[in-house]
């Protein structure tokens, strides 16, 4: 009954666009699918959470995390993104693998355990906003208001593999100056020409330390603008770069080496986004491993990077689906996030009853 309840929310979901920054009316949704089965619900801005019925402050807390926003329709879609259709096994639609099957599947399991008594565990659910655009006004706005907790799981789009180690995200903006000139007597100082060997280091470098899980830092220049016409030799030249961040480096070590080794003015978006991961031998980790779920090292960075202490990220789908055009997910893989978080609660509980 509950993952039929929770296909019809998730094609609710699916019909009603929830950009960031653009999610009350999917919030409402998921308040209203919740209180349906009589649980008390809470809410702050776009972002909903409940705990468990049995709840005990004294009991430690597990955080069951998904969210709700999503991305604008990638330009290529042929068919309506707020169309919730069913073909075969394909259930098609904006946010219905990224992250619409997680969010779905990860209530049905808050439900499941959600009146039973004696849980060795609280439980708290959250569906939260922003996550595509990290806002501020997404999970890290209700974390005072929640109750304690001790490790979290995150619903994101893993084929039900457990991500144990995420990387953090550094994203920077560069300028190079020059001075301006006309073309035609070659005059001034060129400002793209004097980005060139920063863009190449940026290219080519590799730094040293390599994370057992997560591999290399990778940087990327994904953006450059520079002149504003034709004749005129540009002073200014502006480039950003993607830079993915293992849990061997912090922000500031990434900042510190790239200042010794580019001459163009260096400035971070944000220090927010850190690489986030979990013991091998927690307890979570040790729950997945019972159930047969393999281990890795995610490079795509989610809420986890806001959220304290550990946590891991796994539920159904496919990260590659994500934001891609015609996006879908399997209904066999709703089915099996459910019966996936659900073992791996139970596992959970187990370990800690047998303590």
């Amino acid at each position: 009954m509950l993952y039929d309840q929770c296909i019809e929310l998730l094609r609710q979901l699916i019909a009603t666009p929830s950009f960031s920054r653009e999610e009350d009316r999917t919030a409402t949704l998921i308040a209203q699918f919740l209180e349906s089965f009589h649980v008390p619900v809470q809410r702050h801005l776009n972002n909903v959470w409940a705990i468990n019925a049995g709840f005990d402050p004294t009991k430690p807390g597990i955080l069951l995390n998904s969210h709700h926003d999503t991305v604008k329709p990638n330009p290529a879609y042929t068919r309506d993104p707020f169309d919730p259709a069913i073909e075969g096994d394909k259930l098609f639609g904006l946010g219905s693998n990224d992250a619409g099957g997680c969010l779905v599947s990860l209530i049905a399991a808050f439900l499941h355990f959600y009146a039973q008594p004696d849980l060795p565990y609280n439980l708290i659910f959250t569906a939260t906003a922003e996550e595509e655009i990290s806002g501020f006004n997404g999970i890290e706005s209700i974390l005072p208001q929640l109750p304690s907790f001790d490790f979290a799981i995150v619903g994101e789009p893993t084929l039900t593999q457990m991500a144990v180690a995420e990387k953090g995200l550094l994203v920077i903006d560069c300028t190079t100056y020059g001075r301006a000139g006309h073309a035609a007597r070659n005059e001034g100082e060129n400002a793209i020409y004097k980005a060139i060997p920063d863009i190449e280091w940026f290219k080519t470098y590799s730094f040293p330390k390599v994370s057992p899980m997560l591999g290399k830092v990778n940087m990327n220049v994904t953006m450059i603008q520079a002149g504003q016409q034709h004749n005129v030799v540009p002073a200014c030249c502006h480039f950003t770069v993607d830079i993915r961040v293992t849990d061997v480096y912090t922000h500031e070590e990434i900042l510190d080496i790239i200042s010794h080794h580019v001459s163009c003015e260096v400035k971070p978006r944000s220090m927010r986004m850190r690489s986030s991961s979990i013991p091998l031998d927690h307890p979570l980790v040790r729950a997945a491993q019972r159930i047969g779920k393999p281990l890795y090292g995610s490079p795509t960075t989610s809420d986890q990077a806001l959220i304290p202490g550990p946590s891991v990220k796994i539920g159904p789908g496919d990260s590659a689906r994500s934001h891609s055009a015609d996006e879908f997910i399997y209904l066999h893989e709703i089915k099996e996030g459910i019966e996936t978080y659900i073992q791996l609660l139970e596992e959970v509980f187990r370990e800690k009853r047998n303590m």
